[in-house]
């Protein structure tokens, strides 16, 4: 009982206390299920992060559940889905009770510009995080230029395309990437063997070239 308390309290701070939705979350609960609890290791939170995307739902909600899940099974993760979803819930609830005052105030709009800063700032700090610590070969860097590179071109030609098929798009190319050098390997392994055969095959014939010679 105590885990799942933990597991509630952590993503309740989450959910309270970060703003920008699930992107601008993944610097904290990193920082948070990582870093301080140790409860997964960085390249769990990697592929978290790469589940949570492409499947349905905020990102935030389903690292909450999948996570909460991976602790403590079903009641782990509805401990930490309710903590990430109540604060947001509530807080939305109470600002629509009042949104016609806040809308229209000053120091509410000019709150906001420095909250969307900060946000942006959280988004760019993830993403250079995840950068640095992805696995320091050539295929993952070369999805992760494919990738960027695939983002300019749709902002530039103001082409609609959803995020969950770039992380598809990557997927396939690693995939296929893996296949390609699986099988070149596998066809450099092959090659001393087929020499050693021809080999043997050779000396068998010499050989009994030499037995007839002596007949």
């Amino acid at each position: 009982m105590k885990e799942l308390l933990e597991l509630f309290y952590v993503f309740l701070k989450l959910g309270l206390f970060t703003f920008g939705g699930g992107y601008a979350m993944i610097a904290n609960i990193e920082d948070q299920v990582v870093n301080r609890k140790k409860w997964i290791t960085q390249d769990e939170m990697v592929e978290i992060i790469a589940i949570a995307e492409s499947t349905p739902g905020p990102i935030a909600i389903n690292m909450a559940t999948y996570i909460g899940f991976k602790r403590k099974k079903f009641l782990g993760a509805l401990f930490a889905t309710l903590g990430v979803v109540l604060p947001s819930l509530i807080i939305i609830y109470l600002i629509s009770l009042f949104y016609d005052n806040f809308s229209s105030n000053q120091y509410f709009q000019w709150a906001f510009i420095g909250v969307k800063a900060c946000v942006g700032f959280l988004i760019i700090k993830a993403g250079i995080n995840l950068v640095i610590k992805m696995d320091k070969k050539f295929y993952p860097f070369f999805v992760l230029v494919v990738v960027i590179s695939l983002m300019i071109v749709f902002e530039l030609f103001n082409i609609s395309f959803s995020s969950v098929y770039l992380i598809l798009i990557g997927g396939s190319i690693e995939v296929l990437a893996l296949l390609v050098v699986n099988l070149y390997n596998k066809k450099k392994e092959s090659e001393p063997k087929l020499k050693e055969e021809e080999g043997q095959i050779i000396d068998n014939n010499d050989n009994k070239d030499k037995k007839e010679d002596q007949k």
